[in-house]
């Protein structure tokens, strides 16, 4: 592996390195005191920090300060990497646009700037996926709920594949949305978008039901399946069981949670 690193450059020199490793697909880690710009789905400002800056060749950006496992500040797979220098600092800013969505780091000294040319193409085994969840209820539907008969999975609708499409007991139809781990309101919004979707397709005076499956969900999550009239059910995606309670609190995180 290649690793190409600057130590204190200046805005110049880290600018250029910067674009080749861009161009490259480098994975890059920046360190230095920069502040912290976003505008899209809202808005919001960090103020003047010491800061680890990673960028991935795949697009996503994570901003991290010296507490905590998640980043303050995070831009997802798909964006577009740019760097220039403005105003005697220097700028990256990573930009999308489904949703329009923009991160601004404005560096005003660098420490360290690191570029890997990465090689890492093996596939993470995971003990407990999303396939998991749905084999478990496509051997025993009653895990979901008595009388549940599923139907189709991956059915296609203008706002994507549906994990599970099925039937209630009443004939009611269900759309059953998957996630291996905790979830949050995103995951919630993925559900409604299925079922507005399916009853754009059926007509919009016929019942749509959609469940939710995952191991947990948070407050945020809740209220919002609640109100949207969605519901949730708890299972585990290695035992398609319901989790076993531990009496520990899970930390509250409701960003780039939910698998897409």
């Amino acid at each position: 592996m290649t690793v190409n690193t600057l130590h204190r450059p200046t805005h110049r020199d880290a600018l250029v390195h910067l674009e080749a490793a861009i161009e490259r697909g480098d994975l890059i880690t920046m360190f230095g005191r920069c502040t912290v710009d976003y505008d899209g789905r809202a808005t919001s400002e960090l103020g003047p920090g010491d800061r680890l800056v990673i960028l991935k060749p795949d697009g996503s950006i994570l901003v991290h300060t010296d507490e905590k496992r998640t980043p303050v500040n995070w831009q997802p797979p798909g964006c577009t990497h740019t760097v220039n220098v403005r105003n005697g600092q220097l700028r990256v800013r990573s930009t999308r646009s489904n949703p329009d969505e923009r991160l601004d780091v404005w560096f005003d000294r660098i420490e360290q700037c690191a570029a890997y040319a990465v090689n890492d193409r093996s596939d993470l085994e995971l003990a407990g996926s999303e396939e998991d969840l749905r084999q478990h209820i496509l051997a025993d539907p009653s895990v979901l709920e008595v009388g549940f008969e599923p139907l189709e999975t991956e059915r296609q609708s203008d706002a994507g594949a549906l994990d599970i499409f099925g039937e209630d007991s009443d004939g009611v139809p269900v759309v059953v949305e998957l996630k291996r781990r905790r979830v949050g309101p995103s995951a919630a919004s993925q559900l409604r978008r299925y079922v507005d979707a399916l009853k754009r397709e059926f007509g919009d005076d016929e019942p749509v039901r959609g469940i939710l499956v995952a191991p947990s969900v948070t407050d945020r999550a809740a209220a919002m399946l609640e109100r949207e009239g969605l519901e949730f059910v708890a299972l585990d995606p290695e035992t398609g069981k319901p989790p076993v309670e531990t009496g520990e609190r899970e930390e509250e995180t409701d960003s780039a949670e939910d698998d897409t």
